[in-house]
């Protein structure tokens, strides 16, 4: 009787402590994800400091920068947010494949956005050393891509682990945090879209 309970509390403790190890490195991703964002709150304040004092802000010959395009890009890189959402439950319901259709269906939409961003950067008329400006645009929307691309990374690895028999039984710390990466590039873009193209 004795050891039937010692096991028990054993099974428990064991329990206790599986989950708060996903507790805890969900919440060290949540701390990376601020640390991510103040870079990036830095990165938005020196741009609203050079556009509010740097006289003749756009280069020689630049009016303005083209809206409907990235526009669209954003509608469906903000969308991707709903699917990957999507996603996350159908794995909860233990819905393998509609979880991979999901995911592939993000991954494409961020890949779309990707592709929308070097077709942009392919038809402008100003370069990365063109004034603050210049510096300042293929700065903001670069790191934002790079950061695009890593979460494109990660659903693919989290896409082929979904193949592996059992992977997400005990757990979905790697797919819940993809997920909230994803969200985070997705509210950054938005405030982005705003200073550079909206605010002109």
């Amino acid at each position: 009787m004795d050891s039937y309970i010692i096991s028990e509390d054993l099974q428990l403790h064991q329990t206790e402590h599986s989950h708060d190890e996903e507790g805890n490195k969900m919440f060290g991703f949540i701390v990376f994800l601020l640390s991510e964002s103040v870079i990036f709150l830095s990165f938005f304040a020196g741009y609203i400091v050079y556009k509010t004092t740097t006289p003749n802000w756009l280069p020689p010959g630049v009016e303005g920068l083209e809206v409907v395009a990235p526009a669209i890009n954003t509608a469906v890189l903000v969308a991707s947010s709903f699917v990957i959402y999507f996603a996350e439950r159908a794995l909860q319901r233990h819905n393998l494949w509609g979880f991979r259709l999901y995911l592939l269906a993000t991954m494409a939409m961020g890949s779309y956005f990707l592709f929308g961003q070097a077709v942009e950067w392919n038809s402008l008329e100003f370069s990365l050393t063109s004034g603050a400006f210049g510096g300042m645009f293929y700065l903001l929307t670069g790191f934002h891509g790079l950061h695009v691309l890593t979460g494109i990374l990660l659903q693919l690895i989290i896409f082929v682990r979904s193949f592996i028999p059992g992977n997400y039984d005990s757990g979905h710390f790697g797919v819940n945090a993809t997920s909230l990466f994803w969200h985070f590039v997705d509210v950054i873009w938005i405030i982005l879209f705003v200073l550079l193209y909206v605010w002109q």
